[in-house]
């Protein structure tokens, strides 16, 4: 049953090469770099799913496996466009730029982007649309795969968050609803870029990038190639939004306007981003002589950073101390849980808050028996618990990483910020990584490490890790069968 699973998603991933193929033939461009990749998938995923297993039963750890698996298996098939066309040379590179793209991280290994042909620019932003909202819950909406538990497995694997969950009885229409809203949210983003002048291809892009919450430009320098103030407003507000739990705009579609406003997890993120807006104008505004040009910058930045999509108007490399040190707290925090964020999400950060002021609360009253509750619910020793294990698990592996990278004898704060980047699926980092900069001075080594802290930050850790764990390789007795039979 997860070779089946696995095989429909590789066959979705074919049918999505098709878009960037007919994007190239409309620039005259050579469809072969995407015939070859989709005539692989349609093979191999056609062999894994051409015959629905008779049990097809996915328990948890099965639902693990499959996105796991499969976020590697899309990334790898993804990847061969770009190794095909030549737009990148070495299928390491490829790899690093393609599960930075379904990862929706925006690092890349790529010097110049805009020699690129224009059906590997499309797929290599295209992939952070596909990836933004996860690709499973996409090859939900249009294929289920059978019963409901099995995509709540999948669902609960790969939603960014600590508790996702259906809106609607059944997952695949809730998958549905999800993907509806972010298609239509996608789509004004575009007629509001193209409102403003900005050409059909590249509000497409830039869209797929907000949306996703990716970063990917198909110009060098980012949003900042255009110093338009109207497409940094525009698109800072639908990277905000893009941060967002969608379950809220759910609820706004069915007027349960009470539930959303009472959200301490949209009031948190609000007052956060708001503050950091305050903090890094007052800081920036001697070095552009302008508050409004100050604010602007820092609303995007904030806006870019928080929600881990990694765009650019200004090298804020450059910025002082304190600004860029704000932005690095920011890229930990990242968005909401439920949105196509990064980052250890407002939700976590709020539930750790609430829990250390409990535990200060009992030092000082022993006997006292706090409750701890998160939007209005009272919340069990098991969800704290799941917290403080997500964020010792997330501290160990960026300080193993810190020190495996650290072997490339690069500055400090290059190492820092790679990792914290692609942990957090943001994209820049600061000095050798920072939004002029990118990640082609590393190793293959550092390359794929840094590929497998991307597939760790968007799958929420546990799903890659348990890939180690060989108890989730042994085969499951079929309940009714005996042993011996099998």
């Amino acid at each position: 049953m997860i070779g089946f699973a696995i095989g429909r998603i590789l066959l979705v991933e074919g049918a999505l090469l098709l878009l960037p193929l007919a994007v190239g033939l409309g620039y005259g461009e050579s469809p072969v770099p995407f015939l070859i990749p989709m005539a692989l998938l349609v093979v191999v995923g056609g062999l894994l799913s051409f015959r629905k297993p008779e049990h097809s039963a996915l328990y948890a750890r099965d639902g693990l496996a499959v996105v796991a698996l499969a976020w590697i298996l899309m990334s790898i098939f993804g990847g061969l466009p770009f190794y095909i066309s030549g737009d990148i040379p070495r299928f390491v590179d490829c790899i690093f730029e393609t599960v930075s793209g379904f990862t929706t991280t925006g690092a890349t290994i790529l010097t110049e982007v805009e020699s690129l042909t224009r059906g590997g620019l499309f797929w290599r932003s295209f992939t952070h649309w596909v990836g933004g909202m996860g690709v499973l819950v996409f090859v939900m909406a249009i294929l289920p795969m059978g019963g409901d538990g099995h995509g709540m497995h999948m669902l609960r694997a790969e939603m960014p968050g600590p508790a996702p969950g259906k809106l609607v009885s059944r997952m695949s229409d809730t998958a549905k609803i999800l993907y509806g809203i972010y298609l239509v949210m996608t789509v004004i983003e575009i007629l509001l870029l193209l409102a403003g002048g900005m050409p059909l291809f590249d509000s497409c892009i830039h869209a797929f990038g907000s949306a996703g919450t990716g970063g990917f430009s198909c110009r060098n320098l980012s949003v900042g190639a255009y110093n338009n103030p109207y497409f940094d407003i525009v698109i800072g507000i639908f990277m905000l939004l893009f941060g967002v739990n969608f379950n809220l705009y759910y609820f706004l579609l069915v007027r349960r306007f009470r539930d959303v406003f009472r959200s301490e997890e949209l009031w948190a993120y609000v007052i956060i981003a708001a503050v950091a807006v305050g903090a890094i104008t007052v800081d920036i505004v001697d070095l552009y002589g302008s508050v409004s040009t100050s604010l602007r910058h820092a609303f995007f930045q904030v806006s870019s950073i928080m929600t881990t999509t990694g765009y650019a108007t200004v090298d804020f490399n450059t910025w002082p101390s304190f600004s860029r040190a704000i932005l690095v707290a920011l890229m930990f925090i990242g968005g909401c849980a439920g949105s196509t964020a990064g980052g250890l999400k407002v939700a976590r950060v709020v539930i750790l808050e609430k829990a250390s002021v409990g535990e200060m609360r009992r030092m000082l009253h022993p006997n006292a028996v706090p409750t701890i509750r998160f939007e209005g619910k009272p919340l069990s020793e098991r969800s704290i618990r799941g917290v403080y294990l997500f964020l010792a698990v997330y501290m160990a592996i960026f300080v193993i990483s810190c020190l495996l990278v650290s072997l490339e004898q690069m500055d400090l704060v290059t190492i820092f910020t790679a990792v914290a980047t692609c942990i957090n699926n943001v994209g820049p980092g600061l000095e050798i990584v920072g939004p002029m900069g990118n990640f082609s001075a590393f190793s293959p080594f550092s390359k794929l490490l840094l590929s497998f802290d991307m597939l760790v930050g968007r799958l929420e850790i546990f799903p890659m890790l348990l890939l180690f764990a060989p108890s989730i390789w042994k085969r499951r007795l079929a309940p009714h069968r005996p042993a011996g039979d099998l």
